[in-house]
């Protein structure tokens, strides 16, 4: 069930002169991630076929994670109305694909599944917090500010059926911490690398994933402050069933806030590289 409609937004309020141009790409990009939220139910309903509780939660999950990326679609023409939303849609799910018939999860088990997912709703939640936050431009705010407290719902949607399953499956915490760890490692693959891709890069230009996560990554970072990231790792501790709030969880939200200063900066010279070496293929065409 939506908590909110793209309709309710106050698009009127958009205001072009608070646009800041580096997170236009960025909405861009989110936009075909959260758009392609339909698959991935059809591939959590395909893993979980014998629960229909949960097969019904994934679908009200589906319509807001869909509702997210049409709203961020509809901003992004705002701030860039030579932009086709529709099409770079198309060419990412094209190309990006998910296995919807999946019958058992790539985690390994159900409960390995719902930690990842938890794990994605960790990442969203603060990502969406961090750039509303960090926009002047009230819709954008507006929208970022809607997203990010869905995203923390859904957190606790998919934490209560993960507690469920793990009565079941009784994962050690070693597993919960190697499935959590492994699905955060994942942030740099292709799936917003190539989304960079359709929804910043011209059609005929050819797919490099290390430039592409480049410039989402070395933008995307940029936005974060130590709070986003020590409410993250307070929700991470929670999934892997460590205590969120304490010595161990300062510890370690200061090593990642850490981690994540250096990977900004070498996406942020990688960045600057890319854009040095194709000056003078520009220059020669």
């Amino acid at each position: 069930m939506k908590h909110w409609r793209v309709e309710q937004v106050s698009w009127d309020r958009f205001d072009p002169s608070k646009v800041d141009p580096e997170l236009v790409p960025l909405v861009k990009a989110a936009a075909m991630v959260e758009r392609n939220g339909d698959d991935y139910a059809l591939y959590l309903k395909s893993v979980f076929h014998d629960d229909p509780d949960f097969q019904l939660a994934a679908e009200n999950w589906a319509v807001e994670e869909v509702q997210h990326g049409e709203a961020l679609g509809r901003w992004a023409t705002l701030a860039d109305p030579g932009w086709d939303f529709r099409a770079a849609f198309d060419r990412y799910r094209e190309s990006f694909k998910i296995d919807t018939t999946a019958d058992a999860s790539i985690r390994g088990s159900r409960t390995g599944e719902l930690i990842a997912r938890c794990m994605v709703e960790t990442g969203t939640s603060s990502y969406y917090t961090a750039l509303g936050e960090g926009t002047e431009e009230p819709v954008l705010k507006e929208v970022c500010r809607l997203i990010a407290a869905d995203e923390y719902r859904h957190f606790k949607l998919f934490y209560d059926h993960m507690r469920r399953y793990l009565a079941r499956e009784n994962l050690s915490f070693v597993q919960r911490l190697k499935v959590a760890m492994g699905r955060i490692g994942e942030s740099e693959d292709d799936e917003l690398a190539y989304a960079f891709h359709c929804s910043n890069e011209a059609p005929g230009t050819p797919y490099d994933h290390d430039r592409c996560i480049a410039g989402y990554m070395g933008r995307a970072m940029g936005y974060y402050r130590f709070r986003h990231v020590e409410r993250g790792m307070g929700m991470i501790f929670k999934a892997i069933g460590l205590e969120p709030r304490g010595r161990l969880s300062d510890i370690a939200a200061k090593g990642a806030w850490r981690l994540l200063q250096w990977r900004r900066d070498r996406f942020r010279a990688a960045v600057v590289a890319n854009e040095n070496n194709a000056a003078p293929l520009r220059a020669a065409a």
